[in-house]
């Protein structure tokens, strides 16, 4: 999948709509005036943008996600361990865990996830 970058306050009107996951275009020009303080054209500007994107869909003033949450972070979250990583996980968690220790709670999930995308 092509590296989507959304700005904060595009992430933050994509929240809107994956929390609802489908709403009427025009409350969502409602609820970005009362939770963005936007105007209705800021509102339908930002929406352009992210259909553009491939995140958001427009069609018949009913707005829809593309992509969800989950999958919008974790496409993120590869797109970091690409770019500064080389791609390796490995060396991702090395780095990390080279600043913080991991509880033993965490450790059994890392490897319950492991085990389960082993079989």
């Amino acid at each position: 999948m092509e590296p989507i970058q959304l700005a904060e306050t595009e992430y933050e009107f994509a929240e809107i709509v994956w929390r609802r996951g489908t709403i009427t275009s025009g409350d969502l020009v409602q609820e970005c005036e009362k939770k963005l303080h936007w105007k209705k054209s800021t509102t339908y500007t930002v929406l352009r943008r992210l259909c553009e994107k491939g995140v958001l869909k427009n069609e018949n003033a009913i707005v829809t996600p593309l992509l969800s949450k989950e999958e919008y972070d974790a496409l993120q979250t590869e797109q970091f361990i690409d770019k500064n990583f080389s791609g390796s996980l490995p060396r991702f968690l090395a780095a990390f865990m080279s600043r913080k220790k991991l509880s033993e709670k965490q450790i059994a999930e890392i490897q319950r996830m492991i085990d389960e995308y082993d079989t």
